[in-house]
């Protein structure tokens, strides 16, 4: 060993920390080239801002670049910058602990600079620079600082507890970085790997990654030539008016895999406790991602251009997963492997934020182009509604963002909750909806004869996850939703409807007695042609949803709630039934009519009939009857 080299220990709690961030810190093991290129822009930008008052550090090395060489014989990787470079004190101190750091450090010196000349700095050298043993069986860096020319230093270690340093000639100034790498890593020499990690998350570093490249031309004649590897175009940097609508979209497809364009963009900078850039996408259409699989949910998290989470689900709710696009903060703490952002009040703040603006942008598309908002919509209005049962800080804003056919409206069209108020009269009170599967079976179903004959419209809830919602949107803008076709609707003549229900209390006992699901018979309020129909309890599960539950297997068909069955005693066939039971309580054709009007019921609101075989019998048996009389 030459007399210069001087072999030196970790400090004792490196040692501890080492092995736990090249074994098991990070999930992935490709973020070291991740963290080495950071640490080489952190290093240029030092120079760059340095060099303001000492333009003699520059030393007329202004191509400002980080570059990555492989070298499949030799088995290593090396990544050079012409940054602002470490002296043999500077290298000892902090390669050899976990607690120092060059760029906290050096953010430190910059508290009283202003804001406009300070160099974008992320993370603490050191810490990224150890992921390298991930990869690699020994770890040489060889630097020179800017303004020394005669002074380098080179250091090495294997990562067991030791390294080595000595004095080096190095012509220029900066840092280079040579990975010998472990035998099973050799992946990493291939240029299509090297391409394909630095687009991951290096993309957007400002200054250029270049490797140089082997071509061959026309006339078959090789050169090499060094390639940039990262876009640099970090876009949400950048001030709106100097971005191109083609620009966005281009953008847009790259964080979203949509070749559609989006229905809006969102580019802006949050101010405050916590600074933030945003650019976010509200898609025109569902991505193929979002019809295929799991999607996953939050945008990208960036610190200073440098990726740290493909989806941050911090960022943003499940509900708007539908949101693709990036969030870049500096300020946010992370741990020292930069992969798990810590609970933060500030993560909070900037989501809160983030959703604000999505919903603010949806409410400004939905009233300045509305056709455009049906469009989006009907692909996400699904998403939406999730989120009235799990953002109550928000849950008056989406729910203005709700749209619903209705039976006033056209088919394929629609209309909101504001949109019914304003067209509600003075005598209508309550908002009424109804649910089920299908638009043109609630167009037909008895319970909007009440409405048709009022011109009160009624809000149709085909979407299954409407009567998951419901419990969630008890009211709109002071007006209760009421069901159309629960225990709810009362009559406009109280008494007169007592006095009628204690007329037919005779039959109806009869025919009670003939049901089995039957909870209660009693005179309707709501029909004005049918005769029969069946309504659920004021708080019970509505007949839609116990399909919807028995179709999910979470309901046997046997323990569906008693009904209540709602006659219509106005109806030609009720009147004739009162007539028979008045003649005879123990004529057999009331439980035959009794059956019929009960099944008539069943079928009318959307159900099943549990015996289709014997409610064809009844009607035949009633055709017979009729024939022969």
């Amino acid at each position: 060993m030459s007399s210069d080299v001087k072999k030196l220990e970790f400090k004792s709690e490196l040692k501890q920390i080492l092995n736990l961030i090249t074994h098991s810190l990070y999930s992935h093991k490709e973020v070291f080239l991740r963290e080495l290129i950071s640490n080489a822009s952190d290093a240029i930008d030092k120079v760059r801002f340095d060099s303001v008052n000492n333009d003699a550090l520059l030393e007329n090395n202004k191509e400002w670049k980080i570059k990555i060489t492989p070298d499949k014989e030799k088995n290593t990787m090396t990544i050079s910058d012409n940054g602002i470079g470490m002296s043999r004190e500077t290298i000892i101190d902090n390669l050899g602990t976990i607690a120092k750091s060059g760029t906290k450090e050096f953010l430190e010196q910059l508290k009283n600079a202003e804001a406009a000349t300070k160099p974008e700095l992320i993370g603490q050298f050191g810490v990224g620079f150890y992921s390298a043993f991930m990869v690699a069986d020994s770890v040489t860096v060889i630097s020179r600082t800017a303004g020394d020319s005669t002074n380098g230093v080179k250091w090495v270690s294997d990562g067991q507890g030791e390294f080595t340093v000595e004095q080096v000639e190095k012509a220029e100034r900066g840092t280079e970085i040579i990975l010998t790498l472990k035998a099973e890593e050799k992946e990493f020499t291939e240029q299509w790997k090297i391409r394909s990690l630095v687009k991951q998350f290096s993309d957007f570093i400002e200054h250029p990654v270049v490797m140089d490249v082997e071509k061959e031309d026309e006339q078959k004649v090789k050169s090499v030539t060094e390639d940039v590897l990262n876009s640099r175009k970090a876009l949400w940097l950048r001030s709106k008016s100097d971005v191109t609508k083609e620009e966005y979209d281009q953008f847009y497809q790259t964080v979203s895999n949509d070749f559609s364009p989006p229905a809006r963009t969102i580019h802006y900078t949050g101010e405050g406790v916590v600074e933030f850039k945003v650019l976010v996408f509200i898609p025109s259409k569902k991505p193929f991602d979002m019809m295929f699989g799991e999607t996953k949910v939050g945008p990208r998290l960036y610190i200073r251009r440098v990726l740290i989470m493909d989806h941050c689900e911090q960022l943003l709710p499940p509900y708007l997963r539908f949101v693709k696009g990036v969030v870049d903060c500096a300020d946010l703490p992370l741990n020292v492997s930069r992969e798990m952002l810590q609970q933060n009040p500030m993560l909070e703040k900037i989501k809160s934020n983030l959703v604000k603006g999505v919903l603010k942008n949806l409410e400004e598309m939905m009233k300045s182009s509305y056709e455009e908002y049906v469009s989006f919509y009907k692909e996400f209005g699904t998403f939406l509604k999730e989120g009235l049962n799990s953002d109550w800080a928000n849950r008056e804003q989406i729910t203005k963002l709700l749209l619903f056919g209705s039976m006033k409206t056209d088919e394929k069209k629609f209309t909101s909750l504001q949109q019914y108020v304003d067209a509600m009269g003075s005598e209508q009170n309550e908002i009424y909806y109804l649910s089920g599967e299908d638009r043109d079976v609630l167009m037909h179903t008895p319970y909007l004869e009440l409405f048709r004959s009022k011109q009160w419209d009624v809000l149709f809830m085909t979407d299954p996850i409407d009567e998951f919602i419901l419990p969630s949107l008890p009211e709109f803008g002071g007006k209760k939703l009421v069901a159309a076709d629960k225990n709810e609707i009362t009559a406009e003549n109280e008494s007169e409807n007592k006095e009628l229900q204690l007329t037919f209390a005779g039959l109806f006992g009869a025919m009670k007695a003939k049901l089995d699901h039957v909870k209660e018979i009693k005179v309707s309020a709501r029909l004005k042609e049918s005769a029969s129909c069946l309504v659920s309890d004021k708080d019970g599960m509505s007949s839609n949803m116990e399909r919807i539950m028995q179709k999910l297997g979470r309901m046997d068909e046997e323990k569906a709630a008693d009904r209540i069955l709602e006659l219509n005693v106005e109806h030609p066939a009720v009147k004739s039934l009162k007539s028979i039971y008045d003649a005879s309580a123990d004529d057999p054709r009331i439980e035959l009519f009794t059956h019929i009007l009960y099944d008539q019921a069943v079928i009318a609101e959307g159900s099943k009939l549990k015996d289709p075989a014997a409610f064809a019998q009844r009607i035949n048996q009633l055709l017979v009857d009729k024939t022969n009389s």
